[in-house]
């Protein structure tokens, strides 16, 4: 057998000596790249839909709180706002110390808790059976939808004078205008619940020889649950809003017959004690909606 050339040979462990070097050069490469692919794909607390962790929430949560606080602090310290429309932080806590501490205050807030919790209430027992109804059946839909998506956009204080005139001055009257302005929101968002829920979950049912009224009371309504409780979250907030304007009126108590009684005195620091106190309300009610829906729908 003919040996190789010398020429060859030589040729041959040239085009070698190429292919030895690649794999270190080519392995800085890889390796640099590699590197800055990691350091792309570093988590970053400002990704869409990204969990930052409960303690970084609540830390964040908090210095937003600290902002405000100091927002007020360098306006009232500094007067560069008149004390009289907006009292220092420390005057506030101090009267919100004391009018805790007195009967009549507890009166105003339990009776204010009342009447937000009657309008709640009675919205939820008429307009979720309506929601249903309307997102069910497209009959429905054609019957309910229309006069809701009209009378949601008037304003519940524009009812004032006609509630008035049809339930009187008494606690029917407050709990009737913040029944006005949950009530038409909470069916039309009730009816949108029902229509989320996805038709395979209801054919299947149909397959398996369910009657429609079946259907609807192991399959439909379960399913809307955890979105049902996220939606009376949402309501409930919005009939905290109306509690004032449903104090507005005829009223000796409550924490916006409060807040009006010491904005006809200048008293600013009581006018903060109400509002802040009425936010505490609505965020303890939303925090046990939050709770309640994570305790008994942790998968929603």
């Amino acid at each position: 057998m003919s040996s190789i050339p010398p020429a060859s040979a030589q040729q041959q462990s040239s085009s070698a000596a190429p292919q030895q070097a690649a794999p270190e050069g080519g392995a800085v490469t890889m390796g640099s790249g590699g590197l800055a692919a990691r350091r792309r794909r570093k988590p970053h607390r400002l990704q869409i839909f990204k969990d930052i962790g409960t303690k970084p929430f609540a830390l964040t949560a908090a210095s937003s709180f600290l902002l405000l606080l100091l927002a007020w602090s360098a306006l009232s310290y500094t007067e560069a706002v008149n004390p009289i429309f907006l009292p220092k932080p420390h005057d506030v806590l101090a009267e919100l110390i004391h009018l805790l501490g007195t009967a009549d205050y507890w009166h105003h807030i339990g009776v204010s808790i009342f009447r937000v919790t009657g309008g709640f209430l009675l919205a939820c027992a008429i307009g979720i059976p309506l929601g249903v109804l309307a997102g069910t059946f497209k009959f429905g839909e054609a019957f309910i939808e229309p006069p809701m998506e009209f009378i949601r956009y008037m304003p519940a204080v524009a009812f004032i004078p006609l509630i008035m005139v049809w339930a009187g001055i008494g606690e029917w009257a407050k709990i009737m205008l913040i029944f006005l302005g949950c009530f038409f929101q909470l069916v039309l968002m009730v009816a949108d619940n029902v229509r989320r829920v996805p038709q395979d979950l209801l054919q299947a049912s149909f397959t398996l020889g369910a009657s429609r009224w079946k259907v609807i009371e192991t399959v439909l309504l379960p399913a809307i649950q955890p979105q049902l409780m996220h939606t009376l979250r949402l309501i409930l907030g919005w009939a905290w809003t109306y509690l004032v304007v449903a104090e507005l009126v005829a009223v000796n108590s409550g924490l916006g017959y409060a807040i009006m009684k010491a904005q006809r005195y200048l008293n600013t620091d009581q006018i903060f004690v109400g509002i802040i106190v009425i936010g505490l309300l609505g965020l303890i009610s939303d925090r046990i909606f939050a709770f309640m829906n994570k305790r008994f729908f942790p998968w929603a």
